[in-house]
């Protein structure tokens, strides 16, 4: 067995940990730069002598603008059923503008608005809006094609812009960014401390990780007394080096083991069964062994149950029970349920 066994499977744990935090921040960056997140984020204010045409077609799908003389034409966009902006038209840069603003905006329909500043999405004029035109043309007795030529066909929509919306699309976007960059950041101290990795530092309760690393560093290199493919039994130690993970833990602590089956399926056809062992040990301290042969498991176990005799085998009630009363409750419960009856 190579020195250094138990670190180098830890190291390559977290090496293969880094495949997909950097997968879905390359994934972010992409969208950033295809979507207009950046424009949803910081709106481009629109001078007086920019057009919506102007900026439509330099992509600045998000604007913030100011107007003045607003007036209602009569009209409301409906969705699902409920009133979701009231179109208001006024003249800029020499041309008549459309603006959809939000019920609370124009406080369900003013006659006019002076002057309004608006943050909002342009949108091309589709079947709805020559709606709204063709209606709008029969009000003032003009032709469709005449009211076409005097009204910009791109139209500022502050429903479009969804407030809420998109403030809970960004904060989850740079929520997940911080937390995949804390947990790379977290691999690489893993990588490059192994000791500090939490399956070393679980072991905190029984002592100091880095010496019991060491111990069974050591024990592994030299005196492996049972060994399967991604499990290992030493004098002291239980050892599993496995693409799920890594853990290692004194014997002595150990207090129940048993074993669950898995059957793998596709639609109706059975493929294989797999097996997962469990590991209790004392201080709260739990391991999982999934994916593994039944003979491997069943090795193990026999082997960990000979070499400490107070180990309980099997799932049932009466284990159960027994390991729980050996366990106690966490100290954390115990200071919570100590608060509890001082507030009672």
């Amino acid at each position: 067995m190579n020195d250094h066994y138990i670190t180098k499977n830890i190291k390559a744990y977290y090496k293969r940990r880094l495949v997909a935090p950097f997968t879905y921040l390359a994934a972010l960056a992409v969208a950033w730069l295809i979507l207009p997140l950046s424009g949803m984020l910081r709106p481009m204010t629109l001078s007086e002598n920019d057009t919506f045409q102007n900026a439509y077609e330099t992509e600045s799908r998000y604007i913030r603008a100011s107007l003045s003389d607003l007036k209602f034409t009569g009209y409301t966009s409906e969705r699902m059923g409920r009133t979701a902006g009231y179109y208001y038209y006024t003249m800029r840069g020499g041309q008549c503008v459309i603006v959809l603003l939000s019920p609370r905006t124009c406080e369900e329909g003013l006659p006019t608005i002076d002057s309004i500043t608006v943050t909002g999405r342009l949108v091309c004029g589709q079947d709805n809006f020559s709606v709204l035109l063709s209606n709008m043309a029969d009000d003032l007795d003009w032709t469709a094609s005449g009211i076409a030529s005097e009204v910009s066909q791109y139209y500022l929509s502050e429903p479009d812009m969804h407030l809420a919306a998109t403030v809970l699309f960004f904060i989850a976007y740079f929520g997940t960014i911080v937390y995949a960059v804390i947990y790379v950041l977290l691999c690489l101290v893993y990588i490059r401390f192994p000791v500090l990795s939490p399956p070393c530092q679980n072991l905190v309760v029984y002592g100091r990780p880095r010496q019991l690393l060491a111990e069974a560093e050591e024990e592994l290199a030299t005196l492996p007394q049972l060994a399967t493919e991604d499990m290992f039994i030493t004098e002291h130690y239980f050892i599993m080096t496995s693409p799920n993970g890594n853990a290692f833990l004194p014997i002595s602590e150990i207090l129940w083991i048993y074993k669950h089956s898995t059957l793998h399926k596709f639609l109706w056809y059975h493929f294989s069964i797999s097996y997962t062992m469990h590991i209790t040990a004392s201080r709260h301290i739990y391991v999982n062994c999934p994916k593994n042969t039944k003979s491997d498991i069943d090795g193990i176990m026999d082997y960990l149950a000979e070499a400490n005799h107070s180990i309980l085998v099997g799932f049932n009630e009466e284990n159960r029970l027994r390991v729980q009363q050996r366990q106690g409750r966490p100290l954390h419960i115990d200071k919570f349920y100590s608060l509890m009856r001082r507030r009672v």
